[in-house]
């Protein structure tokens, strides 16, 4: 990504990257876990999906977006707002993973803190243009990429704790969903043998997160649409 290119300006050149490797997976490891990372995530998980159920083999439990990189960020800019050991923290982060379709639930922060109106807003918004932040300061270098690689690595391992069996496996992630009435949408998933064991829903928000709740539903549904539409071109 470059300064000034949206995440869904990467779509032209990913979809059908991302298309033809689930044709291939598909075919050749239809039952395996498989963590979409390729942006925009909210537009190539829908392709995924589509090209699965096409091919006969779609399990919604075993298609995951990976938006990791949003909770860890989140994480991470809480924990230095407050003094906390960052290792400690836990923001859920809802919706999807492009611009104001991230919705970090600063509500549900553990530990329980608080914030001023003014610490909402600033952080809600640095946490939906962090990765903007980062194709700028790399200034036509590329985007995020240590951050990504850490972020793709700790949901691969969750999935791996989940399917060895492990209790208590959860993590952030865009999956199909009816937690909302759209078809795709990213809250925390329990991650067992099988993949998705349980997709939680959003839980308790406060006003301010409904604001921006319902502000993100059209943009993520435009994304998910304009997936299925080119999956389903051939």
């Amino acid at each position: 990504r470059k300064p000034g290119m949206t995440r869904d300006d990467l779509f032209a050149i990913n979809a059908g990257i991302v298309k033809n490797l689930c044709v291939a997976c598909a075919k050749n490891c239809p039952g395996a876990i498989l963590n979409i990372i390729s942006n925009p995530v909210n537009s190539t998980v829908p392709i995924a999906s589509e090209v699965y159920k096409k091919a006969g083999v779609y399990d919604p439990k075993k298609i995951f977006g990976v938006t990791t990189l949003d909770v860890v960020r989140s994480n991470t800019f809480i924990s230095e707002a407050k003094g906390f050991d960052v290792n400690d923290v836990d923001v859920p982060v809802v919706g999807g993973h492009a611009g104001i379709t991230i919705l970090p639930l600063l509500s549900q922060t553990y530990p329980s803190t608080t914030f001023t109106a003014d610490e909402l807003e600033a952080l809600t918004v640095r946490i939906q243009n962090a990765g903007t932040e980062v194709v700028e300061a790399k200034a036509g270098a590329g985007s995020a990429t240590l951050s990504m690689a850490y972020a793709a690595a700790r949901m691969a391992e969750a999935c791996l704790r989940g399917l060895s069996g492990e209790a208590e496996v959860y993590e952030c992630s865009y999956v199909a969903s009816s937690v909302t009435d759209l078809p795709y949408f990213a809250t925390k998933v329990k991650l067992g043998p099988d993949g998705a064991e349980e997709v939680l829903p959003v839980g308790d928000i406060t006003d301010y997160e409904k604001g921006w709740l319902e502000k993100l539903i059209p943009e993520l549904k435009s994304s998910i649409d304009k997936g299925i539409e080119f999956a389903n071109t051939d």
